[in-house]
């Protein structure tokens, strides 16, 4: 090639490959992030089209000790499209009980064994290692603001839990959750890291912490 067809390659611009390489440096955080941050909230972005909106630091906690609290030790907790708890739970350090994350969002296979495929439109398609009725809780947080997602989702919680469910939903869905899974409202209110459209609460059907003046 001879120096005048070199010339006609277009050149990226010093501040514009170390942009880029920042770029690629940031996706590859969020895919295959490590060490101490591997269980940061945020640590994987928020993908709206999957309707993700993750807790604040401060409900994750609380969503967390409460979860511990009601498995007790050595209990089961399973996360249904909660992301945010689970990493909270994991970032505790707690080795006295176990936690799968149930989710749609491949990206979190980054936490391995502990991570199940999931697709709410088929709650009951999941691997023979999860046996039936094998979590002390079950804390869910279906995607989608609707009738037909918090039914299926309800059918997989049903399947999960050996009794105790924690769901995190919209206000609109409390009498719709009370049919489905026989859940109260709660006086715990939870907050994400962005304000929602939708008043959001918890709901539970034992007596739970989250039903206490905060």
């Amino acid at each position: 090639m001879s120096d005048s067809e070199d010339d006609d390659i277009p050149q990226l611009s010093s501040h514009t490959l170390a942009a880029l390489q920042e770029f690629y440096a940031e996706q590859k955080q969020q895919i295959d992030p490590g060490g101490d941050d591997k269980y940061n909230i945020g640590i994987i972005g928020e993908n709206w089209q999957l309707s993700q909106f993750w807790y604040s630091q401060e409900t994750a906690l609380q969503l967390a000790k409460e979860a511990i609290t009601a498995a007790g030790e050595g209990g089961r907790i399973a996360c249904v499209s909660a992301p945010s708890v689970y990493q909270k739970l994991r970032e505790l350090h707690r080795e006295d009980f176990s936690v799968y994350i149930f989710e749609y969002d491949k990206r979190f296979a980054i936490y391995g064994e502990e991570f199940i495929f999931y697709d709410y439109n088929n709650p009951l398609d999941l691997p023979e290692k999860i046996a039936a009725h094998s979590f002390d809780i079950v804390i869910a947080d279906p995607p989608y603001l609707s009738e037909e997602c918090l039914r299926k989702t309800s059918e997989t919680i049903k399947y999960l839990t050996q009794g105790k469910i924690l769901l995190c939903t919209g206000a609109v869905m409390q009498e719709e959750a009370a049919k489905l899974l026989g859940v109260k409202m709660c006086k715990f209110i939870p907050e994400h890291t962005r304000t929602l459209a939708n008043e959001f609460r918890c709901y539970v059907n034992y007596d739970s912490g989250l039903d206490h003046d905060i």
